[in-house]
């Protein structure tokens, strides 16, 4: 089945500092709020010319809070608050409210993770830091997971994390209050543990990766001194994975030797699919509600969003690559932008899986109601790239109509050419979805919107 896709530009933040991980919070009514988190290295002071202090680097971070606006079209994401902190390996929100409040979990370079509340004011809403816990001396958090990936209740609440000496740490959350306490630590990998993940189904069950370039499995609720399994699939160091938590027993895993693997976890010898997306795969991401798409931040080769349906790889169904460093940071909003990208659109035939960029020649100037819609170019630093919005003569903003799935061609498509009337029955409605992404070493955060339009006919 064809699928077209295209992505475009919303807005273009610097985070002065690193920028490494950005998370949507998934809770309904705060769906609009993003969390970025930075890292950096700061040299000593003191060190002058050529000579370098024997003082260790200072490494500090920053949290910042945004709010998406879909009716400010042209500035939709707004400031909200920075917090200085320690620097920031991961964050990730937590599925459920705790306490009746978002919560964000942050794990750090101090190797401490924290919770902080997300509370609503008057005017705005804040992050506030609530407990945090120690994982150990002289070492690094590098991520955390929370087993609420269904989003289901009545569970007990728990987050694993993951450390730069190799260790895993499952850590108990009391929500009453809330505070955090470690049920068990121990020793996972030779060298940096660099995730770690819950089987969203199972949550007794986790899976790490490690830079020995082992993926694991443990069964924690015995002590876990021993895996359930080990992987050498993957020929580098394992740096994500994620369960899906729209499909029973699918697992997605990625490693700086580039590749994207999927697996069965009822058997965990040989991966159902292995993708090769060109750059280390720092972070992979589920789609909040179709369980075929996954988000994939791959280092030196930008950002892809693969269809898992395609076997026996993935399809690469679009790549966004308007980032000019170390993809790093990514997630997807349960937010539903109104699509606009590919209705009424004259474009060529799309391969299948095939996607197609925003660019100036692919949007159309047309007249609705007697007023003329205009071009506008929106040049963007630091990258260099554009994209394009319809403006009307007042320079107000006018979204495109959507034709609708398998409807005979509307007024709105009138005096079109006949490929595009033909687009419009053999497509069906598009959806859209709204990604945040972030680069390391040019601190920038994107966020940007992604359609996707599937074939009504079948081949």
């Amino acid at each position: 089945m064809a699928v077209r896709c295209k992505t475009q530009t919303l807005q273009v933040i610097d985070t002065e500092y690193s920028a490494d991980a950005a998370e949507w919070c998934p809770l309904d009514g705060w769906s609009n709020i993003l969390a970025c988190g930075t890292y950096q290295l700061k040299k000593p002071d003191g060190g002058s010319g050529e000579q370098e202090s024997d003082s260790p680097h200072t490494r500090l971070g920053r949290l910042y809070l945004y709010r998406f606006s879909p009716n400010q079209p042209f500035s939709p994401v707004t400031e909200l608050q920075r917090m200085e902190t320690a620097a920031i390996l991961d964050m990730k929100w937590c599925h459920l409210p705790v306490a009746d409040y978002p919560t964000l979990g942050v794990a750090d370079a101090k190797s401490s993770l924290g919770l902080y509340r997300l509370r609503s004011g008057k005017e705005s809403c804040r992050v506030e830091p609530v407990c945090s816990l120690g994982l150990g001396d002289e070492c690094l958090a590098l991520s955390l997971d929370w087993s609420s990936g269904r989003r289901e209740s009545g569970c007990p609440l728990k987050i694993v994390c993951s450390d730069s000496k190799g260790r895993l740490s499952l850590l108990l959350v009391e929500e009453s209050a809330p505070s955090l306490d470690i049920s068990c630590q121990w020793e996972a990998h030779e060298y940096e543990a660099w995730i770690a993940a819950f089987n969203y189904w199972s949550p007794d069950v986790v899976y790490s990766g490690g830079d020995d370039c082992l993926l694991k499995g443990w069964d924690t609720r015995t002590q876990p001194d021993s895996p359930i399994f080990t992987s050498r699939r993957h020929s580098m160091g394992v740096c994500s994975i994620q369960s899906n938590p729209h499909r029973e027993n699918v697992l997605a895993t990625g490693s700086y030797d580039e590749h994207v693997l999927l697996w069965d976890t009822r058997q965990m010898k040989r991966p159902t699919s292995d993708t090769h997306v060109q750059g280390g795969v720092w972070r992979l991401k589920w789609h909040p509600s179709q369980g075929n798409l996954l988000l994939a931040a791959c280092m030196h080769n930008g950002f892809h969003i693969l269809d898992s349906d395609h076997q026996p790889e993935c399809a690469v169904l679009s790549s966004y690559v308007l980032h000019n460093s170390l993809a790093y940071g990514a997630d997807w909003s349960r937010l539903r932008p109104q699509a606009s990208l590919l209705a009424n659109q004259d474009p060529t035939p799309p391969q299948p899986g095939g996607p197609s960029r925003l660019s100036s020649s692919d949007s159309k100037v047309h007249k609705m109601d007697g007023a003329t819609q205009n071009l506008k170019i929106f040049y963007e630093s630091p990258t260099a790239s554009f994209d394009v919005v319809i403006e009307d003569d007042n320079g107000e903003y006018v979204p495109d109509s959507c034709p609708e799935k398998k409807e005979a061609p509307s007024a709105a498509l009138e005096g079109q050419s006949d490929s595009a009337v033909a687009t419009a029955c053999e497509y069906g409605t598009p959806e859209s979805s709204l990604v945040a992404t972030c680069s390391f070493y040019d601190h920038v955060l994107h966020v940007w919107r992604w359609e996707s339009q599937r074939s009504l006919i079948t081949e």
